[in-house]
């Protein structure tokens, strides 16, 4: 799509941010179309620079995934001039500013919502912090394993009689950045109506809660805590991944109709009729006598020819591949996911957005740390590498 058909094009963004969350929202809102200024430290830079290996070019391959198509500027809190120009840049061109700092770092520089917005107050200012505005824990910093820790993602993800497992993406990083997109996005839909700002605000402690209920509802209706089942879940069975006999294939039977369709597949009819499974909430109670009957026969067929015979008979399954089979996955292909920049020779994911059937994308490859500052009319800092 070009520029001038992307929805957010017009729009500049300043993200004072660094890690995950705040750089995910700008890649997001940066393939939409918006004009995004990235704000970076000049003498370390964004600490996902050095999160590796692997490295592209010099920098960490974390680092090209989520800062892709953005104009990057080196500023030094610690010089009243750089702030003032910080400031001067977010009044005369920002529509938003996005930012993920540790609590209390920009008040030191009055460079916070209540001093910016009073100046401008269309500026729509949106916070990711650690653990909320309010409460015990909101000066506590925090990353996205402290969030699933602590909000108990970690405690039904893996398997109940083993040591603790992290989910393996930043699940809440990334979903505390899509939840400061959605806040920007309605924002800007209400300031089209009066002209006004906001601020907006999350957390990746409320973004942990946020996927986490389904299992707090459970809880609130039973008071139970449930164990982690691996690749299943709590309140559907069978919905877990079986060993074939060459590798694993996840099944799916959602409902009483599939489970008789897989049944059927299987050749494992008595099942399908027996009492203790006729439904998911039977099941459920009974997974224990279920689940082996049915890996016992799973076993018995490689995960590709399985998958065949459950397609045929409309059972949702899939194999589970990893991360180069999904690289070259003919469906990743076909969708266009997976895209090289302009300036750049390293495929990178897109966002799953498309428009009128075709999908937003910012070409240009992740700054440099400091390369724009000439742009912007800002000295470069010492310790700050322009060159990219």
């Amino acid at each position: 799509m070009a520029d001038v058909d992307k929805p957010l094009a017009g729009i500049t963004v300043i993200e004072l941010g660094h890690s995950v969350a705040a750089p995910y929202a700008g890649l997001i809102l940066a393939d939409l179309g918006a004009h995004v200024i990235k704000v970076e430290n000049p003498k370390s830079g964004d600490y996902a620079r050095g999160w590796g290996p692997p490295f592209w070019n010099g920098t960490a391959s974390v680092f090209h995934s989520l800062n892709r198509g953005k104009e990057g500027i080196a500023i030094d809190f610690g010089d009243p001039d750089d702030c003032e120009r910080l400031r001067s840049l977010i009044l005369k061109e920002a529509d938003a500013v996005i930012q993920n700092l540790r609590p209390g770092i920009l008040d030191k520089f009055g460079l916070t919502a209540d001093a910016l917005r009073a100046s401008k107050p269309s500026l729509i200012w949106c916070d990711i912090g650690a653990f909320g505005a309010t409460g015990p824990l909101a000066s506590k910093p925090g990353y996205d394993p402290l969030a699933q820790a602590s909000t108990g993602i970690m405690s039904v993800t893996g398997e109940g009689d083993r040591p603790p497992v992290r989910v393996g993406v930043s699940l809440v990083d990334m979903g505390s950045g899509m939840w400061a997109v959605i806040g920007m996005l309605a924002a800007l839909v209400a300031r089209n109506k009066n002209g006004e700002g906001r601020s907006v605000a999350t957390s990746l402690y409320e973004t942990g809660l946020a996927w986490m209920t389904v299992p707090l509802a459970g809880y609130a209706a039973s008071g139970e805590v449930r164990k982690p089942y691996g690749s299943g879940t709590a309140e559907i069975a069978p919905y877990q991944a079986f060993e074939a006999s060459d590798g694993w294939l996840m099944i799916a039977a959602g409902n009483d109709n599939l489970f008789r369709k897989l049944c059927s597949a299987l050749k494992l009819e008595t099942l399908a009729s027996d009492p203790d499974f006729a439904t998911n909430a039977a099941r459920v109670v009974n997974r224990e006598r279920l689940i082996p009957q049915i890996q016992s026969t799973v076993r018995r067929h490689s995960a590709d020819a399985l998958g065949k015979i459950l397609d045929a008979a409309g059972v949702p399954n899939a194999p589970l591949l990893t991360t180069d089979q999904v690289a070259r996955h003919p469906q990743t292909r076909a969708l266009d996911m997976m895209v090289r920049c302009s300036d750049d020779d390293i495929e990178l994911v897109g966002i799953p957005l498309a428009f009128d059937g075709a999908r937003p994308r910012a070409r240009t490859a992740a700054p440099a740390l400091g390369q724009h500052n000439a742009v912007h009319r800002i000295p470069a800092s010492k310790g700050t590498n322009n060159a990219k």
